[in-house]
């Protein structure tokens, strides 16, 4: 089961009124500088580890959570006007929580990811990303297998995470489809209590920040 995080947001009061925030006089400049609400920037700065990158009016963050993304994930749309939307503060305990109270409802045990729409340096156009999952293994590691010609893979390691949750993007849209939540059958994937937060690269292994 995939949910986007939205709703998650939503169910667990991550929705603030821009009202609520005082632009602080960096705010105001940044604001300036990529044309934003300076409340949006404000939440942004709020929510944020620190500032990577700053272009176009574009914002790339590393979230509390420790998520780079543009906005830190803050977000203005779908969460109602004059509104934004936090990511969940812990979105793997969000998951194994879902997770847990499906169990406990229906007797079935189901893997749940959350997502996030994450832009992806050098390439055009957005995608759904893992930010929260439970009950599965979020990284496949193939390494040590062979390919069809015996070829032992040394560095193939899967996101399977992050595969699931741009699937279902594909059904949940980014607009007003109205759908937070996809079913994905037929895919036999590895169980696990391995949260989404190992799949961030650490600062030492990025290769391009």
């Amino acid at each position: 089961m995939v949910i986007s995080h939205i709703i998650v947001s939503k169910s667990e009061g991550r929705v603030r009124r821009l009202e609520e925030y005082r632009p602080s006089k960096f705010a105001e400049e940044i604001a300036k500088r990529s044309g934003k609400d300076p409340r949006h920037v404000e939440a942004i700065l709020q929510s944020s580890r620190r500032i990577v990158r700053m272009r176009d009016g574009l914002i790339i963050c590393e979230a509390v959570g420790g998520h780079i993304c543009a906005n830190a994930g803050v977000d203005l749309s779908n969460a109602g006007m004059g509104k934004v939307a936090l990511l969940p503060e812990n979105p793997d305990l969000s998951a194994k929580k879902i997770k847990e109270r499906i169990k406990e409802l229906v007797g079935v045990d189901v893997a749940v990811v959350i997502s996030d729409t994450h832009g992806r340096p050098l390439r055009r156009g957005s995608i759904n990303v893992a930010i929260g999952c439970s009950g599965l293994k979020p990284i496949l590691d193939r390494r040590g297998e062979r390919d069809l010609y015996g070829r032992t893979l040394r560095s193939k390691m899967i996101c399977v995470a992050d595969e699931l949750a741009s699937a279902a993007e594909l059904v949940i849209g980014q607009a007003d489809e109205g759908i937070p939540v996809a079913i994905i059958r037929g895919y036999k994937f590895e169980k696990g209590e391995e949260p989404a937060s190992i799949i961030p690269r650490s600062e030492e292994d990025d290769v391009f920040l």
